[in-house]
């Protein structure tokens, strides 16, 4: 029997520590295989020491646990997919804001989400906080979620000419979060209504801050120059491009590629009947769409 499995989506991870002495980013993927559906949940940690690392293991863990459980048939509950995305968010608020309250000495602690979902050719996501969320198309990248920190106020004040290229840049509130997970309100939410459309050959990194460290078009140019390459390659790319410019402030970095490839029927050889050939040793076969394809 011969198998052929042509997979809607090439998906893999990647995470750095950089020079922090622990790693508080965390991140999890599930594409259940021979399915066109699947979904990342990132997380970056914040508050100190161990707080950062145990508030991003939470909201992954929840957001996962709630998504794993209420999509168990994505595409029948894809019309309350950004409903069911809210929730998600807002029962892993709570669990943090339940862990505060029982250890008072990690008050503070919080963290940054976004998780991407993918069905067949259509993304939705849920972001709170600065974790970008990219997309590259004929090698051209654009960040789809909003960055909830102070950077692109601090742009726009840039654009208006009330301060320079330069003191934008290196403004000390640049990566300030205007809104977080930390067990209190959140002050914003992007969690759009209707899906994002993906093509064939697109590219979607999702990833925690750390890789900023790169600019977009540095980013972009890794990306552009391995989009032949696998996504674990490319994932491998981004790291080792970050990694090479020793920054002794590097933050933790987290990245998920996802490569959406061609889509196409996935097929499986099997024998249809027995014919006197088949005695002989000469078996029958037919082409049968294999469950999982797409």
């Amino acid at each position: 029997m011969t198998l052929q499995a042509f997979a809607r989506y090439d998906v893999a991870t990647a995470l750095g520590q950089g020079t922090r002495e622990i790693q508080e980013d965390a991140v999890v993927t599930d594409f259940p295989a021979g399915m066109d559906v699947g979904f990342v949940v990132l997380s970056d940690g914040m508050g100190g020491h161990a707080a950062g690392e145990i508030a991003s293991s939470i909201l992954v863990t929840e957001v996962f646990a709630e998504l794993k459980f209420k999509l168990s048939d994505l595409k029948k509950h894809e019309a309350h997919i950004p409903a069911i995305l809210k929730n998600a968010a807002m029962t892993s608020n709570a669990c943090i804001r339940d862990y505060v309250s029982e250890n008072p000495c990690n008050y503070g602690m919080g963290a940054t989400l976004v998780a991407p979902l993918l069905v067949e050719d259509r993304l939705y996501w849920i972001s709170v906080g600065d974790s970008p969320l990219y997309l590259q198309r004929d090698g051209r990248m654009q960040q789809l979620n909003e960055d909830h920190s102070m950077a692109p106020e601090i742009d726009r004040m840039v654009a208006s000419g009330l301060l320079s290229p330069e003191e934008g840049l290196d403004h000390p509130d640049r990566n300030c979060l205007r809104s977080v997970l930390l067990g209190d309100s959140v002050a914003k939410i992007d969690c759009p209504q209707e899906p994002f459309q993906v093509h064939e050959g697109d590219i979607v990194l999702v990833a925690s801050d750390g890789l900023q460290s790169l600019r977009d078009d540095e980013i972009s140019a890794v990306l552009r120059e391995n989009e032949d390459c696998s996504a674990t390659e490319i994932a491998f790319a981004l790291l080792t491009t970050v990694n090479a410019l020793s920054d002794p402030d590097q933050d933790n970095i987290s990245i998920s590629v996802i490569k959406v490839n061609r889509s196409q029927t996935t097929s499986v050889f099997v024998p249809e009947y027995r014919s006197r050939r088949a005695a002989a040793g000469m078996a029958q076969t037919r082409l049968v769409p294999f469950p999982g394809g797409s």
